[in-house]
């Protein structure tokens, strides 16, 4: 935002500016403008070197604490089609505290350190503003290394770590080839000449490698979140940062309990990076997920097998918490309807569960759509994640994401 408006944020339709906070302390409470953002809560603090970050809450529980990728904006995120159902369900049974990275969304863009230091300087204003002690953290992307950095600095804070799509080394730590090194610098032109652009054609490059399967209306989400996210200058800036990213002694020195989870086809980091990382971090479970998207679509069934895993990983779905869930045992289900369910659980498509039942796909669609209404879920990928946590598919682990 311009100068005259950082610190600022906009609820209810109309302006609301913060006062200035001081290092640490937290300042500003806002609600969202509509919708889903009325359930969380944005407020600002001040790192050590002046830059103001802007953080939210959701949720009740436990506290999960989710570091900042690349890019982020605490409200429009919140009603994106790309983001909303992980944060919908990353806050179903935690307190969830998300923020925006120095140099965009909400919080100052004008800033002169885009460096590991300064993000992980971010992170920890932000968990000592918001009063935790202890809590689960979640690291997605480049956000990953920021997660490693800050469980192998403050061990005793950290009680579960989860990674996704991650990496310990950056691209250009990882090699430094001359096709490597051409790549990187070509992704950078192309953020620093067609990031403020009109025509969207220059942003679709980093759309195609985050979310090769979006939908049209996600992409266009992808599109807006470029242009209000951040200028070009900082897009630009912040890349090759992340190329630069080095986490290596970090990640062997992490002792807190480690999920890493990481897309087979990932289109923007390697799969062998995500299991690069995963060998680094001592006693790390490594989650190998069916998918190419490096942000999880909410119709996939890797995004109904990742969020089932973190919540069990979690602790989150405790035995009395999945008897609180309405009709575990889903007894308005024909046997056939429930055999179809469990399948959907095991991770399995239209035309496997049809192979597996002997009959048509055809067949199975309309038993899929039966089960949305008796189930009154909107998709999928709630009803995977409904059945995941009433048990059903996890005694075929081979039925999922075999190979």
């Amino acid at each position: 935002p311009p100068a005259s408006l950082q610190g600022t944020v906009w609820g209810g339709g109309a302006l609301i500016r913060s006062p200035d906070p001081t290092p640490g302390r937290r300042s500003g409470k806002l609600l969202g403008m509509s919708g889903m953002a009325g359930k969380q809560q944005i407020r600002f603090c001040m790192a050590a070197d002046g830059v103001r970050i802007a953080y939210a809450t959701a949720g009740q529980g436990p506290p999960l604490v989710k570091t900042a990728n690349y890019l982020t904006h605490l409200e429009h995120d919140w009603e994106s089609p790309v983001w909303r159902h992980w944060l919908r369900e990353l806050a179903r049974h935690h307190t969830l505290v998300r923020y925006d990275q120095r140099g965009c969304g909400l919080s100052d863009w004008n800033v002169d350190d885009l460096s590991m230091d300064g993000w992980l300087r971010d992170l920890e204003t932000v968990v000592d503003a918001a009063g935790l002690e202890r809590f689960a953290l979640l690291g997605l992307s480049q956000g990953a290394a920021v997660a490693v950095a800050y469980a192998a600095r403050h061990p005793d804070r950290v009680t579960h770590l989860v990674l996704y799509g991650g990496y310990a080394q950056g691209r250009l730590s990882r090699s430094t080839g001359a096709e490597e090194v051409l790549e990187a610098e070509t992704l950078i032109n192309v953020i620093r000449v067609g990031w403020g652009r009109d025509n969207p054609a220059f942003r679709q490059i980093f759309t195609t490698l985050l979310m090769p399967e979006a939908s049209e209306e996600q992409k266009r989400w992808l599109d807006h979140l470029a242009r209000i996210s951040t200028t070009p200058d900082n897009a630009a800036a912040m890349e090759r940062a992340f190329y630069g990213i080095d986490v290596v002694r970090e990640a062997r020195s992490v002792s807190a309990r480690s999920l890493v989870a990481h897309a087979r086809d990932d289109a923007a980091v390697p799969f062998e990076a995500g299991r690069a990382l995963a060998s680094l971090v001592p006693g790390a479970r490594f989650l190998q997920l069916a998918s190419r998207n490096h942000v999880l679509t909410e119709d996939e069934p890797a995004w109904a097998r990742f969020v089932a895993e973190v919540h069990e990983f979690l602790g989150s779905v405790r035995p009395e918490t999945a008897a609180a869930e309405p009709r575990p045992d889903f007894p308005e289900l024909t046997s056939r309807e429930r055999e179809v369910l469990e399948l959907l659980a095991r991770g399995l498509d239209n035309d496997a569960i049809a192979g597996r039942l002997f009959v048509t796909s055809k067949t199975v669609r309309n038993y899929v759509s039966t089960l949305y209404g008796k189930l009154q879920v909107p998709s999928r990928g709630r009803a995977i994640v409904l059945a995941r946590e009433a048990g059903l598919g996890r005694d075929a682990a081979v039925d999922r994401d075999a190979g």
